[in-house]
């Protein structure tokens, strides 16, 4: 939802789920954060920055983008300002949710729908695709087989963008705790999730934490560069080539 996807079992994701919170999510998520509505969308800029200086880096833009799990799609009007070139495919398990998405009308944009398992789409059709928050709702035994899927669709100069919760920050741990909609979540150690990452099939990782600052702090936001490698923020993030 935006940062959620379960799956049950082995059966398909568990969409009436998130079809129930889809309209109140963002009021959820930002009484469990204790910030306001509007600070939410600071998580999902800080997230797409980043995205868009890994691009930068490459010296390239990316065409084809999946936001895997996009939920009622907080990261999609930022994803398009950062690439307003790109395609965009907004893919989620919650019909109510990705029916939110296309409420929004955000150019470039389509929404998928999934059925948990298998991504629809072809062999290496993808440049990047943007995890964010999603796999701590999926249980452990599905990962892997996930991660591959995704590396399926990813093309083989492309790049995957992983945002997971830090379990070791105790705020975070807080968060979690107070809302709803996370219930049923299992936090992953950044470490767990880099194995898992690589026994996915993505050879060229690298991990870094991130988030020190909230949002009234933002302009400390430079210091992260040399604090990446401390355990102590409230999210890590994992890139896979």
């Amino acid at each position: 939802m935006g940062e959620v996807l379960t799956v049950s079992g082995s059966s398909p994701l568990k969409d009436a789920e998130f079809d129930a919170v889809a309209q109140d999510y963002r009021a959820q998520h930002a009484h469990s954060t204790g910030v306001s509505e509007d600070s939410l969308d600071y998580f999902a800029r800080y997230k797409i920055e980043y995205v868009q200086q890994l691009w930068r880096e490459k010296r390239r833009t990316p065409r084809v983008i999946m936001d895997f799990g996009a939920g009622i799609g907080n990261a999609l009007a930022p994803m398009h300002a950062a690439f307003p070139e790109a395609e965009i495919i907004a893919l989620d398990v919650s019909r109510a949710s990705l029916d939110l998405v296309d409420a929004q009308a955000i150019p470039h944009v389509r929404t998928l729908a999934y059925d948990g398992l298998h991504v629809p789409l072809p062999d290496a059709s993808l440049d990047c695709i943007f995890i964010a928050c999603v796999f701590h709702h999926i249980p452990a035994e599905h990962h892997i087989a996930l991660l591959k899927e995704l590396r399926r669709v990813l093309r083989p100069d492309g790049v995957l963008v992983l945002f997971e919760h830090n379990p070791l920050n105790p705020l975070t741990r807080l968060a979690v705790a107070r809302c709803e909609f996370d219930r049923d979540a299992v936090l992953i150690g950044a470490g767990e999730m880099h194995r898992r990452l690589r026994a996915g099939g993505f050879i060229r990782t690298k991990r870094q934490f991130c988030l020190f600052f909230p949002p009234v702090l933002a302009l400390l936001r430079p210091l992260e560069r040399v604090l990446g490698w401390l355990p102590l923020g409230a999210q890590y993030h994992l890139v896979g080539t």
